[in-house]
């Protein structure tokens, strides 16, 4: 057993454990980074990571590393018995994404697609039909299966009978056929779930982009269009918002994946404050903390890292991350890494030279002592919403901030000194919160972040001593029934310990 986990099992036997007993979830497991020694599957037979390719990444009855196959099932099954009877569900499969040119992104799937289906492979869609059998569903998996010719470029390729045998559908056709499938389908059901996908522009949707999105050289426009025409009527339905009620409370399989992604990240601020000193650049300490996650299994960062030093604290989502640390100032990292499909989310404020100085010290105590008090709330039992947490945590900063010599005016602290939100739901996406309802009460297996934050500008009416000093402290936090659970316990944030840390004193070192 990781002893990291230790201290989450008392806490997560509080929590409504959505895995059944006898899955593979129930096993803690260390970081999944080194080979077993006797196997060599290169090239893989399969379009991602499975158990018979990459047994040092899952895990015998795990369909993605850390959840098991069984898990998938049961999200299907959930959404499809909440939904009325006649209806079906159409997902599809994120686009890659083009740098410049044909320079592609690394490609990350959709969110809701993998959460429902696992399946990791662009160019895809999967189809639920509601029925009467013991399921409660049809699955159909579009993909393109295997093709020796281009798999000799773009490596290899799920086939047809693994999409049945490995991802539990009932059917697997091409991704050719699906237009035309997608027509046949859809015309049988009166309830049509389905999202469209987002246009270029934020926010804006356009219903005659679906199937291009997916694939615009498969079929004839013509083909597309009469497709598209029958999903405008009102047999329509959003299917996000169904999906964002079931992503919102974490299986015991996904907290413990939640864990080892801020383990991972927790490490590496303690590391990264190690190697931190006046005269290193901020994207030389963004590129360390990128670089120990790497090592440690994360497949790409959650978020563009924030490294702000000194004034640049001030700004929020700082991410230029181009200047130079100076002596005296204090490095406000905002970093997490996505491992295994789960973001995390880690914000920590440390002196580059390793001491804080007395300002720095007094106004940082003031912070954690604010959040240490809010995330003892998080629990089901205390019956609070993120609106509530959020007026707490004003509540709390004002009074701390006047024992230290601040006068506050109407507006000091919510528009200048305070100017964000105190939390938002984390999981798959860093943000998994566009369908959330910040008045809705805390339940148990919630996973919220707590990030109060300072930011005290250089004028008149606040302290000079505290001028340019930004400070944010955040942490990941497991609501539970009676004890929250902080799941970024691994990033230091005692004042003792973020010293030990950068001065060495706690045993790390930089790498």
């Amino acid at each position: 057993m990781c002893s990291s986990f230790r201290s989450l099992l008392p806490a997560l036997r509080g929590v409504t454990a959505r895995c059944p007993p006898s899955q593979i979830c129930t096993s803690l497991r260390t970081y999944a980074t080194e080979a077993v020694p006797g196997y060599d599957h290169k090239p893989s037979h399969y379009g991602q990571p499975l158990f018979q390719s990459h047994p040092h990444l899952l895990r015998p009855n795990e369909l993605t590393p850390g959840i098991p196959s069984e898990e998938y099932e049961r999200r299907r099954k959930e959404l499809m018995d909440s939904l009325p009877s006649n209806s079906v569900v159409v997902l599809i499969a994120a686009p890659v994404k083009y740098m410049s040119g044909n320079i592609f992104y690394k490609y990350r799937q959709g969110s809701d697609f993998w959460y429902l289906t696992g399946f990791e492979e662009p160019d895809s869609a999967v189809v639920l039909e509601k029925n009467a059998s013991s399921r409660g569903y049809r699955m159909t998996l579009f993909c393109n299966g295997k093709d020796s010719a281009k798999e000799k470029w773009d490596g290899p390729r799920t086939g047809f009978d693994d999409a049945l045998n490995v991802f539990k559908a009932d059917d697997a056709l091409t991704i050719k056929a699906f237009p035309g499938q997608l027509r046949s389908m859809i015309s049988l059901y009166s309830n049509v779930y389905i999202d469209l996908p987002q246009s270029p522009r934020k926010n804006a949707r356009s219903t005659k982009s679906l199937l291009r999105y997916l694939s615009p050289s498969v079929n004839p426009r013509s083909e597309y269009e009469s497709v598209v025409e029958s999903l405008s009527s009102s047999r329509r339905k959003p299917l996000a918002p169904l999906i964002a009620q079931l992503r919102a409370f974490k299986s015991v399989c996904e907290q413990q994946v939640m864990r080892m992604a801020a383990d991972i990240s927790g490490h590496s601020h303690a590391k990264t404050m190690r190697f931190t000193r006046p005269g290193v650049s901020e994207s030389a300490l963004a590129a360390h903390f990128e670089y120990l996650c790497s090592l440690s299994g994360s497949q790409r960062l959650a978020y563009v890292p924030v490294v702000a030093s000194g004034p640049n604290a001030l700004i929020i989502h700082y991410t230029s991350n181009n200047q130079v640390v100076q002596d005296g100032e204090m490095i406000l990292m905002d970093a997490g890494c996505e491992y295994n499909g789960y973001a995390s989310d880690i914000t920590r404020t440390y002196p580059a030279n390793g001491s804080f100085t007395p300002p720095q010290k007094e106004l940082y105590s003031a912070v954690l002592s604010a959040q240490k008090t809010l995330v003892g709330l998080c629990t089901e039992a205390e019956g609070l919403s993120l609106h509530d947490l959020h007026r707490k945590s004003c509540d709390l900063l004002r009074q701390e901030l006047k024992q230290i010599g601040f006068t506050l005016h109407t507006g000091d602290l919510e528009r200048v000194l305070y100017p964000h939100f105190l939390s938002h739901p984390i999981g798959i996406d860093l943000h998994e919160s566009s369908y959330s309802d910040r008045g809705e009460l805390l339940k148990a297996g919630m996973v919220i972040t707590v990030e109060p934050g300072i930011y005290v500008p250089p004028t008149a009416q606040f302290p000079k001593h505290f001028h340019n000093i930004g400070i944010r402290i955040e942490d990941e936090v497991l609501v539970g029934e009676k004890h929250p659970v902080v799941l970024s316990v691994s990033a230091p944030k005692e004042i003792a310990d973020v010293e030990g840390a950068c001065q060495g004193l706690l045993g790390l070192e930089p790498i």
